[in-house]
């Protein structure tokens, strides 16, 4: 099927700012659909109307690109949590991009097929057989014509830079992501570095995604830009982090915290967060923005409530919102109806309203 839509790489060289989903993953485990440690994303066959719900949650909202629902989708990784379904990757792959498509269609929105790090990487550090994973995800993908590739949640940029580099074999446009910190992947391969490595290997665009807070993964994409920059190679900038607060933690990112993944609640960031998120993410010059693990579809409206005037619309979720709280004005408290303003949200400071709340937690194999 071709798309009748801008594609991608003509929306972000117009100076078009992208909003993408996310957060299928820690969604669809707290509604009961998919299991946690394993993350695997089987529900895209047994419960389609759970993944379906979400991405027309996501569209409503503002996202312009739906990502399938195909995170950890290798057969490697399949196996490896145990999946006593029966249900292979190539049904998962197909089904998935069935559901994206099918709401993507409901609105001006692209279709990303997604996929992730694989356990092969870690056990092999072979090639042949990493890459022989990515074309079998890549081969599904292409037979339902996505409108381009992420490669997404990767720990590491040899691994990373493999999947780009069987992804840009199909021609489409391909965006490279890491779950990586400031200090670089977990070979110590410096975010800059990264970069480069990235987009020698074919990516359109690079940035961060998960396992840090949005402010975290802004800083790290500027560190990627400025390798780029000093490399004199050029990309689309994309950020899609955390939609919780992750200051204490470094390297291995939320996974590291006591709370993983259970007790993630009180750390979730606020709709005025994610304002001050969007607006520093448009200001470093990303303009594919989007969340992660722990983004509902609200924070989604936030990034495109804030980027409204670039963007040219607000979502159709706002017409049940008003932009800063405006609501709140036909409230019957008085004290509430003072709170209808902008300057009241951008300077409050959210109490946790936990009796025995730490400020910091201490994050385990940092």
């Amino acid at each position: 099927m071709e798309s009748n839509k801008k594609g991608i790489l003509e929306r972000l060289d117009a100076g078009e700012v992208v909003v993408g989903d996310g957060g299928y993953v820690i969604q669809l485990e707290r509604r009961g659909y998919v299991k946690a440690g394993q993350w695997t994303p089987e529900a895209a066959v047994e419960h389609p109307e759970a993944v379906r719900q979400l991405h027309k949650e996501f569209l409503r909202a503002g996202a312009n690109v739906l990502q399938t629902f195909t995170f950890y989708c290798s057969e490697d990784k399949l196996e490896l949590s145990g999946n006593v379904t029966d249900i292979t990757g190539s049904q998962i792959n197909d089904a998935a991009c069935d559901l994206a498509r099918e709401v993507a269609n409901e609105g001006n929105a692209l279709v990303a097929g997604g996929v992730s790090q694989t356990p092969c990487y870690l056990e092999t550090h072979n090639e042949t057989k990493v890459k022989a994973i990515f074309k079998k995800q890549m081969d599904d993908f292409l037979k339902k014509d996505i409108d381009f590739f992420i490669a997404e949640f990767f720990e590491y940029v040899e691994e990373a830079t493999w999947a780009v580099e069987v992804l840009k074999t199909s021609n489409k446009p391909v965006g490279a992501t890491l779950c990586i910190s400031p200090f670089g992947d977990m070979h110590g391969v410096p975010p800059g570095e990264c970069a480069v490595r990235l987009v020698k290997a074919g990516a359109d665009i690079v940035g961060i995604n998960c396992h840090l807070d949005p402010l975290t993964c802004i800083r790290t994409v500027k560190l990627m830009k400025e390798g780029l920059e000093k490399a004199g190679l050029k990309a689309h900038l994309m950020v899609q982090p955390l939609g919780l607060h992750t200051p204490e933690c470094c390297h291995t990112g939320y996974i590291s915290l006591p709370e993983f993944p259970f007790a993630m609640e009180s750390r979730s960031v606020t709709r005025w967060d994610i304002h001050k998120y969007a607006r520093e993410a448009y200001n470093a010059g990303i303009r594919y923005i989007g969340g992660c693990c722990g983004f509902e579809a609200y924070h989604i409206r936030a990034i495109a409530e804030e980027l409204a005037a670039e963007r040219g619309f607000l979502p159709p979720s706002s017409e049940k919102h008003g932009l800063w709280g405006a609501a709140l004005k036909m409230h019957t408290k008085p004290w509430v109806r003072a709170r209808a303003c902008r300057e009241y949200w951008e300077n409050l400071l959210p109490a946790t309203g936990r009796p025995t709340c730490p400020s910091m937690a201490t994050p385990q194999n940092e």
